[in-house]
């Protein structure tokens, strides 16, 4: 149960960010692309490979941090299905350079970030000793 506390607790403070970031993307770069969804699902994406990399290559992070990173703030604060929306409505409104550049951006930035996430943390650990 605790798990689930923390789980629960980490996806309202990652939502909450979500928001919090959505809103400055909107306000700084405008509502032409869906800048806010992209933002917080690459940075999410170096982020959860950071996090993993250290919880489970050498244990700095213990069970608990690691649910309440990865799967409540991490599952929180990226969105795949804001992502899914933002793309179909970019094609239903003719946007399709638009529809093609989110999802080609989207998948290259967020591999390409968890990969330098995973290896930040490999690092990280190699420096520790």
């Amino acid at each position: 149960m605790n798990g689930v506390i923390l789980v629960a607790v980490g996806g309202a403070a990652g939502s909450v960010l979500r928001y919090l970031s959505n809103g400055l993307a909107v306000r700084w770069l405008g509502l032409d692309f869906p800048y806010g969804t992209l933002i917080v699902n690459v940075a999410g994406s170096f982020l959860i490979g950071l996090v993993q990399a250290l919880a489970e290559e050498a244990a700095v992070l213990p069970e608990p941090a690691r649910l309440f990173l990865s799967v409540g703030v991490m599952g929180g604060f990226t969105t795949y299905s804001a992502f899914s929306f933002e793309t179909v409505r970019l094609v239903e409104l003719d946007a399709f350079g638009r529809a093609l550049a989110n999802v080609v951006v989207t998948t290259v930035a967020c591999l390409g970030v968890c990969v330098l996430g995973m290896a930040a943390g490999r690092v990280l650990l190699a420096l520790r000793g």
